[in-house]
């Protein structure tokens, strides 16, 4: 079967499947929930840009991640309704699982590349009438709480992937695992066509996108073989070929990087610290960097980018607050407040997580409801973002932010930040704030999206931040402090660190030197374009990762 509606440049013809359990690929397909999607979702469109041999292996969420609603307080309300879409075709593939020893039916489905301009995606689902319910709920919910089942899912994209590959006829040369939830593919290949874990991982490639333990998932051993995840491998096999000895703890990012011939981490701090992680781990392989990008075609105001080529800081300025005004629609419609948009605007928007802090702006409150209830220079400030249903502690420091904003008309709390949320908050924001406690963001790629956009990136120094920043030119940066004090002291230093530059240098430079900031705009726009495209990183996989 044919895969693929455009004819492969030649540079590219290596044929690649790429495994990731989401990807964010236009607003009508909510497979996704947070950075590493988005990651996906633009090299998904720029493999389709410069013509690649890749195919996009996922998975089809009957009920996406969750929908963000507001209770009657306007707190969050996570709820889950059943997707629908219509414009993706049902292959006639007939592919069976072992999960937990039960046979479970597996349906794919292809999103064509000019459906959104992608790779072509098979998208895998075991919500069929030929499974029971418990088998149904598998592909329900993107990232379920429940241990078995995120196992279980894991088993699908990775042995469903590769099955279904086998089924349509086509030929894979390189694995590319985002993320280990695919890994169980490395024990089809083995089972079926290498027997030899040499020959095996010169095929198989890994990238890690995270320090969090969250991200690398750990699993007693016995466990994941009772729930078939080694694809019928007994123990014995997978202790050997793995290098597990006696150890029941199974790391699915060690397994991976005892899997693949070569990984990469997303930064090149990221590199430095994932290299750090996992230097004790004998037969890994070895770590490089490849720092992650945005899709600038997707992202970018076209108008705003032409106003930039054309040297017109006019029109520049007034696109921005039409964008700005369209933005400021969606703040009235979900608060019924009025933004102004000659008012300088902060925006924190990502996936709400703890270590992302996103309200570090209010840890000195006393310092921060002054800096709201300034008139002569005031400020508006949005946060949006979506915290996992089950993470408590994320979901009461979002609705702690909507309690604040109750008493504000210059503070918004949005809901719904899917793609369509995130480009207006980029494309209408006039500083775009990033918070993470330093060494633990592995790339952060918001801010590349918001800099496309003339949103100038203030940020911890970490992640993708300072491979880009020049502070006061094209982007502000929160100085580097020592990552081993305490939290406390982290925090509390990165706040006054903060404020000072926000008070001091943004704030008077917003509204009293417009040609020095009309400046720091256009010089953003510029130095993100080419090596924060990810055409860019979309050509480096091949160079590095794929061809090597």
């Amino acid at each position: 079967m044919k895969l693929h509606s455009y004819d492969i440049d030649k540079r590219y013809e290596k044929s690649v499947a790429y495994f990731s359990m989401e990807f964010a690929i236009d607003q009508a397909l909510k497979i996704y929930s947070g950075g590493l999607g988005f990651l996906a979702g633009s090299h998904m469109r720029s493999v389709y840009d410069l013509k690649q041999n890749v195919v996009g292996i996922g998975m089809l969420w009957s009920f996406g991640y969750y929908d963000q609603a507001r209770n009657e307080d306007r707190s969050l309300k996570p709820t889950y309704t059943r997707k629908f879409y219509y414009f993706l075709e049902e292959l006639d593939v007939h592919v069976t699982v072992k999960i937990d020893g039960e046979d479970v039916k597996v349906k794919a489905f292809l999103l064509k590349p000019e459906t959104f301009g992608t790779a072509p995606m098979i998208l895998l689902s075991t919500d069929t009438d030929e499974n029971d319910y418990l088998a149904r709920t598998i592909t329900h919910k993107l990232y379920d709480g429940n241990e078995r089942t995120r196992v279980a899912q894991e088993i699908v994209l990775g042995i469903g992937g590769t099955r279904v590959l086998e089924a349509i006829n086509h030929k894979v040369d390189i694995y590319h695992m985002n993320e280990g939830h695919a890994l169980p593919l490395v024990y089809d290949l083995y089972k079926k066509h290498y027997q030899d874990m040499t020959e095996l991982r010169k095929h198989v490639v890994f990238t890690t996108h995270t320090p969090e333990a969250a991200g690398n998932e750990i699993h007693n051993i016995h466990f994941l073989h009772e729930m078939g995840f080694f694809n019928g491998h007994s123990l014995e096999t997978i202790r050997e070929i793995m290098g597990y000895g006696n150890d029941d703890n199974f790391s699915l990012t060690v397994g991976a990087l005892r899997s693949a011939k070569i990984a990469n981490a997303v930064s090149k701090i990221h590199a430095d610290v994932a290299n750090d992680m996992w230097s004790g781990v004998e037969g890994r392989c070895d770590i490089i960097s490849i720092t992650n990008a945005q899709n600038k075609k997707y992202w970018t105001d076209k108008t705003l980018v032409r106003a930039l080529d054309e040297h017109e800081d006019y029109e520049l300025l007034a696109r921005k607050k039409h964008l700005k005004k369209i933005l400021f629609d969606t703040v009235a419609d979900q608060t019924g407040k009025i933004f102004d948009p000659e008012v300088l605007t902060i925006v924190w928007a990502r996936r709400f997580a703890e270590y992302k802090r996103p309200g570090l702006l209010k840890y000195n409150f006393e310092r921060f409801i002054k800096l709201i209830r300034n008139t002569k220079t005031p400020v508006q400030i949005i946060w949006a973002g979506k915290p996992y249903p089950t993470d408590h502690g994320a979901v009461e420091i979002f609705n702690e932010l909507i309690h604040i904003s109750h008493h504000y008309k210059n503070i918004a709390v949005l809901v719904g930040y899917e793609l369509s949320l995130s480009k207006l908050l980029k494309q209408g924001s006039d500083i775009w704030l990033n918070t993470p406690r330093i060494t633990r963001e592995a790339s952060g790629t918001s801010g590349m999206t918001a800099s496309m956009n003339g949103s100038i990136h203030f940020s911890i120094d970490d992640g993708w931040h300072p491979e880009f920043a020049r502070d006061g030119k094209n982007a502000f940066t929160i100085p580097a402090l020592d990552h081993t004090l305490p939290i406390e002291d982290q925090d509390r230093i990165d706040n006054e660190n903060m404020m000072d530059i926000l008070e001091n240098t943004i704030i008077p430079t917003y509204y009293k030197d417009n040609d020095e900031w009309v400046t720091i705009m256009k010089n953003a726009m510029s130095d993100i374009e080419i090596d924060f495209d990810s055409a860019r990183m979309a050509t480096e996989y091949y160079e590095k990762m794929f061809t090597k």
